[in-house]
């Protein structure tokens, strides 16, 4: 399964971390990925989504099946 987002398709990014002496060594930055509940095409699927993604709107998450607490 690849670390990308199924909705805007952020993937990781490439870089260096960089120590107090200046070693250089490569890291990679991953997109904060979430297994999410979508509804797509009146459908409910699974997706890998990006939190940004979520946030903004662009997708419209399932309800949980849950049922609410008695009051």
């Amino acid at each position: 399964m690849s670390r990308r987002c199924e909705i805007c398709g952020k993937e990781p990014l490439v870089g260096y971390s960089k120590s107090h002496a200046h070693n250089l060594t490569k890291r990679r930055w991953y997109p904060n990925l979430q297994n999410v509940r979508v509804i797509e095409n009146g459908t409910v699927r699974r997706r890998r989504v990006c939190a940004s993604c979520i946030q903004a709107g662009k997708i419209q998450k399932a309800r949980s099946g849950r049922m609410p607490k008695a009051l």
